[in-house]
C-alpha cells in the first residue's frame, strides 16, 4: 500500500509537469481501416484482445487512427463483460491469436505466464514510472500496468443539496448512512432516491461482487498486514453486509427485483436525476459529461464503517496489464511493441481523456476526467486510496458464487442468506485457490 502510495505521488506529479462498467456490449470487431495511398508499406499487424467495452468505441478510433498514419493494420476485438478469460482461452487456439492481451494481476498471469513475451527491453517499458507497475517474473518483464482508474460513490451534488447536505456531510459510514436513509424517508416529497439500482444482471453485478467486496478484502489485508492469502478469513464482511443492505434497502427499486436490474438501468436512473448516489468509477466519467457538469458531481470513498474512515480515500488501482504474445510471428510482436509505444506517446491524450485512465508512464498528460482528478486531490489532502485488492480474487467462479449470493440475500434478507454469502465468500475463496494448486 505504501509503495502503491508513493507511486501515485510520483503521478500527480508528472502530471502536474505535464500540464496529467458503463452496460457491456457484446464482443464487437472492426476491420482495420484500409491503407491509405500515403502510408508506408506495413511491416507485421497488430490483434489485440480487448478486455473493457465500455473501452470499446475508444480503441476503434485508436487503431483507425493508427492505422491511417503508419499502414500498419491494428484490429481490436473486444470480449463482452465477464467473458474475458473465455474469450482468451478461445482465441489463443487460433491460427491467428491475438499479438497483444491483458491480465488482471498476479493470479490472471498465472494462467498465461508461458505466452508472455519479456517486455523489459521495450521502448513501453522505459517510460514506465516504476515496477510496481509491472508483473514480473525474476528479472523478465511479463506484463505492464497501463491504466491507473478509480472507483467509489458518484455523487448528484444538486440533488444532495435539495436534501439539505453536501458531500462534507459525509466522512465516514454514519455518515453516509443518515444521509441515506433520510432521502429514504423524503423520498416521495424529495421526487428522488438515494441510490441507483444495484443491478445484479451481468452487465452490472462486478460492481458488487468484484469493486464492492474489494473493500472487506482490503480492510482484512491492512489489519493482517498481507498483500494476498489463500484462506480469506472474512473478518470485514459485517461491513459489507452493511453497506449492501445500505445499498439495497434505499434504492430506486425494490431488492427483490435486482437480479434483472443492468448496468444501463443503474446509469440512466442516475442520469434522470432519480437518485443522488450511483457507485462505479471513472471509466464512468464520459457517460455522465452529456448531463452534468463537473461541479455538479463528485466522488466520495465507499465506507464501510472500518479503518480509520477520516484519513480514507477513493479506491485507486489497476488491474489492466498489457502482454504481449511470445508465440505470434517476430514481426507481429514487433508491430505490436511498436503500437503500444505509440500509444502511451502521440495517443497518451486519448487514453487520458477519451478512456479516461490515467497511465504511470511518464508520457502521461493531465486527464479531463473529473473523478481522476479527484483522486489525486484526495492524496494531496492526506487521505489513503484504498488498493484493488480484487486481482487477488482467485477465479471468475469465486465472484459469480458471491454475486448468486448477493443477490438471493437481496431478495430475502435474513440470516441464513448472509450465511450463504459468508459461505461462498470464505469457503469458496479456499476451495477456488485450491484448485490453482
Amino acid at each position: 500500500m505504501k509503495k502503491l502510495f508513493a507511486m501515485l505521488l510520483v503521478l500527480a506529479m508528472v502530471l502536474s509537469m505535464a500540464a496529467c462498467g458503463a452496460s457491456a456490449p457484446a464482443a464487437t470487431e472492426a476491420p482495420a481501416a484500409e491503407k491509405p495511398a500515403e502510408a508506408p508499406a506495413a511491416e507485421g499487424s497488430v490483434y489485440y484482445l480487448n478486455f473493457k467495452p465500455e473501452q470499446d468505441e475508444a480503441w476503434q478510433n485508436l487503431a483507425k487512427e493508427y492505422t491511417e498514419k503508419t499502414g500498419v493494420p491494428v484490429t481490436v476485438l473486444t470480449a463482452a463483460s465477464g467473458t474475458y478469460e473465455e474469450t482468451l482461452m478461445a482465441e489463443m487456439g487460433k491460427s491467428e491469436a491475438p499479438t497483444l492481451f491483458q491480465v488482471n494481476g498476479p493470479v490472471g498471469l498465472a494462467n498465461w505466464m508461458d505466452y508472455c513475451y519479456d517486455l523489459s527491453g521495450s521502448e513501453l517499458y522505459s517510460h514506465l514510472v516504476g515496477d510496481d507497475f509491472a508483473l514480473k517474473d525474476g528479472n523478465a518483464v511479463l506484463g505492464i500496468g497501463y491504466a491507473l482508474e478509480t472507483y467509489g460513490i458518484i455523487v448528484n451534488k444538486t440533488l444532495l443539496e435539495k436534501a439539505g447536505y453536501t458531500v462534507d456531510d459525509i466522512q465516514s459510514f454514519a455518515d453516509l448512512k443518515k444521509v441515506a436513509e433520510d432521502i429514504t424517508a423524503r423520498s416521495a416529497e424529495l421526487g428522488f432516491s438515494a441510490f441507483s439500482s444495484a443491478g445484479m444482471e451481468s452487465s452490472s453485478d462486478w460492481r458488487f461482487k468484484t469493486h464492492l467486496a474489494n473493500l472487506p478484502i482490503y480492510f482484512e489485508y491492512q489489519a493482517d498486514g498481507i498483500s494476498t492469502t489463500t484462506a480469506i478469513k472474512g473478518t470485514y464482511l459485517d461491513n459489507y453486509r452493511q453497506i449492501w443492505d445500505l445499498y439495497i434497502n434505499n434504492s430506486t427499486c425494490a431488492p427483490a427485483e435486482l437480479s434483472a436490474k443492468t448496468g444501463d438501468d443503474s446509469l440512466n436512473e442516475f442520469r434522470n436525476g432519480q437518485a443522488a448516489f450511483y457507485q462505479n468509477g471513472s471509466w464512468a466519467y464520459g457517460d455522465l459529461t452529456g448531463t452534468f457538469s463537473d461541479d455538479e458531481l463528485a466522488m466520495i470513498p465507499i465506507y464501510i464503517g472500518a479503518g480509520d474512515e477520516a484519513k480514507q480515500g477513493l479506491c485507486t488501482g489497476c488491474e489492466n496489464y498489457w502482454c504481449v504474445n511470445k508465440d505470434a510471428d517476430q514481426a507481429d510482436i514487433d508491430a505490436t511493441l511498436t503500437f503500444l509505444n505509440w500509444c502511451v506517446t502521440e495517443g497518451a491524450e486519448a487514453l487520458a481523456n477519451d478512456m479516461g485512465f490515467v497511465i504511470p508512464f511518464d508520457t502521461a498528460v493531465e486527464s479531463n476526467n473529473l473523478f481522476a482528478r479527484m483522486a489525486n486531490a484526495y492524496i494531496a489532502d492526506g487521505k489513503t486510496p484504498v488498493s484493488w485488492n480484487f486481482t487477488t480474487m482467485p477465479s471468475e467462479e469465486w465472484k459469480n458464487m458471491v454475486g448468486q449470493a448477493l443477490t438471493a440475500y437481496a431478495a430475502d434478507q435474513t440470516d441464513a442468506n448472509w450465511d450463504a454469502v459468508v459461505t461462498a465468500f470464505v469457503d469458496g475463496w479456499a476451495s477456488e485457490y485450491a484448485l490453482l494448486g
